[in-house]
């Protein structure tokens, strides 16, 4: 009889923390690293939240809370929807999780049984599948390719949905591409889950606030009501406001999911941490100014990225709406040889030809389904930046 359990061989490891960890190793070796593998801003966190988390723990807020969160965090859950996404919830409807990873599995472990489909547009984060393979079910990707900006289309979502599917996760600003979807290409993918009632809709939002230019963020149940007894809209402090390491994630959703989730969450971790959960009403409710200064600061960033690797030879880098990352095309690469002598044959091939001869640390694309791509998270120092591109161009000439 094996020890290990079988739902381990549906499963990979995160390539995003396999890259970092590898950056980190070849680092205290004494190699001059430039990771660019971590979705992770730079910047630290506000202090009114730091001192938020201070103040809770001089209150002695240090005890177990509700496993579905403090009502206070709960309470600021709803209105941050009311208030930025036109979303009536009440705070009942609303879960709190050690971060959005954990809101997602719930979600998953609650709802999931064998034989149920998953629909994820590729390319895709790298965990939305792997949870949905240990929770039992089935993914099954649909590809929204460079050619459409890396947007699934209301066709290529109606020809992936059966009477399996189960669920449809929607990722915008997406991590990988950056790419974000307007209110009319939303109603496009919504027109269609209306048809299919079965469908349910799980929406991770996680990068709302980072949107560049005059874009307009919305949120799938915002542009169809409609779907409001059947979505899951899911957000988190993490990345807007730079609490990665708080590990607090949200949603709100229909009472009996919540509930569901609720239980999972309370045979599991029972709750978030009590002081990153004070942290994250200070989050939602304080100041919100430092918010566009930071897009902004993200925003050169990508431009500078964008106009560099595009300088690149073999390299074409699309410019996304959202996120902080690029997902450029290495194709023009491919079958050529490297100065170690190698022959690109895959995207993977060029990362690893790439780390090894220039020191810069990009995740292949085929790990989030969809290549010959690579991701670089801007989240950096533009000074880091600019040298990481260098280094590529570099890298890139000297293919032959």
């Amino acid at each position: 009889m094996a020890f290990l359990a079988d739902a381990l061989s549906r499963v990979k490891p995160s390539a995003t923390i396999a890259v970092s960890q590898k950056a980190r190793e070849l680092k205290a070796k004494g190699r001059d690293v430039i990771g660019l593998g971590a979705g992770e801003p730079d910047f630290d966190t506000p202090d009114n939240i730091k001192k938020a988390a201070i103040d809770a723990i001089n209150r002695g807020e240090t005890k177990y809370t509700p496993v579905s969160g403090i009502p206070e965090l709960r309470e600021a859950i709803a209105k941050k929807f009311k208030r930025e996404n036109n979303l009536d919830y009440t705070a009942a409807q609303t879960i709190v999780g050690t971060g959005g990873k954990q809101i997602l599995f719930n979600a998953f472990m609650a709802t999931m049984n064998p034989g149920d489909e998953v629909v994820i547009p590729a390319p895709y984060w790298v965990s939305y599948p792997e949870m949905v393979a240990l929770c039992g079910g089935t993914p099954v990707f649909v590809a929204a390719t460079q050619e459409n900006n890396f947007k699934l289309t209301p066709a290529d979502l109606e020809k992936a949905i059966t009477p399996k599917t189960k669920w449809f996760v929607f990722n915008s600003p997406s991590n990988p591409s950056g790419a974000a979807y307007t209110h009319a290409e939303l109603k496009g993918l919504t027109d269609v889950l209306l048809k299919h009632p079965h469908v349910w809709i799980l929406t991770d939002d996680m990068y709302e606030h980072l949107t560049y230019g005059d874009f307009k963020f919305a949120t799938p149940v915002e542009v169809e009501p409609k779907l409001y007894d059947r979505t899951l809209t899911m957000n988190g402090v993490s990345k807007a406001y730079a609490m990665t390491g708080w590990r607090i994630g949200y949603a709100a959703g229909p009472l009996a999911l919540i509930k569901a989730m609720d239980m999972i969450q309370g045979q599991q971790t029972s709750g978030a941490c009590s002081i990153a959960q004070w942290a994250a009403v200070e989050a939602l409710n304080g100041t919100q100014d430092f918010i566009p200064e930071n897009k902004k600061i993200f925003e050169g960033r990508r431009d500078l990225v964008v106009s560099m690797l595009n300088q690149a030879k073999g390299i074409e880098c699309p410019s996304p709406e959202g996120a902080f990352y690029v997902y450029p095309s290495c194709k023009g690469l491919i079958g050529k040889t490297a100065p170690s002598g190698k022959v690109i044959e895959t995207d993977e091939d060029f990362v690893s030809e790439l780390l090894e001869s220039e020191g810069v640390a990009v995740v292949h694309g085929s790990a989030f389904g969809l290549g010959p791509n690579f991701r670089i998270s801007y989240a950096t120092s533009e000074e880091l930046l600019e040298e990481a591109c260098k280094r590529i161009q570099r890298f890139c000439a000297a293919c032959k």
